[in-house]
């Protein structure tokens, strides 16, 4: 059996914030995740969906070490990187890469497109030849669909989804071993998103890459993950096969946000608008519910969600779920 290339433990990220008046202040924390642990293998893809505030790219970053966890371990070929020095885990990042969400704003104007993807190897590789960057940035330019003519123009003179390429090239001229995705299709046109995901599958088999993918469009995660893990402030409520996950959730969460994806055929969604919705708002993570996370939106609730916390559990067919009745509900879609 094939050793994970990544395994996060019990991993929690807390953010504290004060109220109050000066006489009188008081200290809230806010559990961004809460205990979040899965395995990632080889040229695997896990995506990793929720609403916004779910706690997906607190997730990441903390992964990445951009942020401080609170408790738990991120294991990289079996080392921990939450134990590492600075400059051991600035090492590491030539490893372990980002793609982010807003394509423009992650791209420094002053600077041109070649500057941009060969910033990584002027940082990590200061004793290249000017000669072999340019080769290096011109070959990943035409990697990613750019023209390596484009090599001296400004991020202004590109598309949304030219922009996205450019930040894709820039993550994978080290060639990384991880690349941890963070929405990095949401900010752009339906048709240039399919695109950017069809790139980014075909450099995964390319290059071997393991691929975490984080989004709030299942659709999106069905067409390009293995596994998918549902998060729901800052827990995880299910982690599944992709196939298995979209024919049967477990998860009435899971099942409510397949459910809230819109139809593109009219006739279809006039069948399924009956359907139970997701209804309300999330509640607010500085008091969140007791018991199970979920049942105060939760359809199926019974009085054990709202005293118990469920544990993520491992079902009969493999897949994990945190969920009391997940044995006695149908969701089946």
């Amino acid at each position: 059996m094939t050793e994970p290339v990544l395994r996060v433990q019990d991993l929690a990220v807390y953010f504290s914030s004060r109220t109050g008046s000066l006489l009188r202040r008081e200290e809230r924390v806010l559990r961004a995740v809460d205990g979040i642990s899965f395995d990632l293998n080889p040229g695997e893809t896990l995506g990793i969906v929720g609403e916004s505030g779910s706690g997906k790219s607190t997730l990441a970053r903390a992964i990445l070490g951009l942020l401080s966890p609170n408790r738990g371990r991120v294991l990289w070929m079996g080392e921990d990187l939450t134990r590492l020095e600075a400059e051991p885990m600035r090492q590491k990042r030539k490893e372990l890469q980002i793609v982010f969400q807003d394509p423009v704003a992650s791209l420094n104007p002053r600077m041109t497109a070649g500057s941009i993807i060969a910033e990584p190897l002027w940082t990590f590789y200061p004793q290249m030849e000017s000669l072999q960057v340019e080769e290096r940035t011109r070959g990943m330019m035409k990697m990613v669909g750019l023209l390596p003519n484009q090599i001296n123009r400004y991020p202004h003179e590109f598309s949304g989804g030219q922009c996205q390429r450019i930040g894709i090239a820039r993550s994978l001229v080290l060639n990384p071993k991880l690349l941890i995705c963070d929405e990095p299709v949401s900010a752009l046109d339906v048709s240039i998103q399919a695109q950017i995901i069809n790139l980014l599958r075909d450099l995964q088999k390319k290059l071997g890459l393991a691929l975490i993918f984080v989004a709030h469009d299942l659709s999106i995660v069905r067409h390009i993950s293995d596994r998918v893990m549902v998060m729901y402030m800052g827990r995880s409520m299910e982690v599944a096969e992709k196939t298995a996950l979209y024919r049967r959730p477990l998860h009435p969460y899971s099942r409510a946000l397949m459910k809230s994806v819109l139809i593109p055929d009219p006739v279809r969604a006039r069948e399924v608008k009956q359907e139970v919705w997701l209804k309300g708002d999330m509640p607010s993570p500085f008091s969140p519910p007791r018991g199970c996370i979920f049942h105060s939106r939760c359809p199926y609730q019974v009085p054990r969600c709202q005293a118990d916390v469920p544990a993520l559990r491992r079902m009969e067919n493999g897949n994990w779920v945190a969920c009391h009745r997940a044995e006695e509900l149908d969701l089946s879609i």
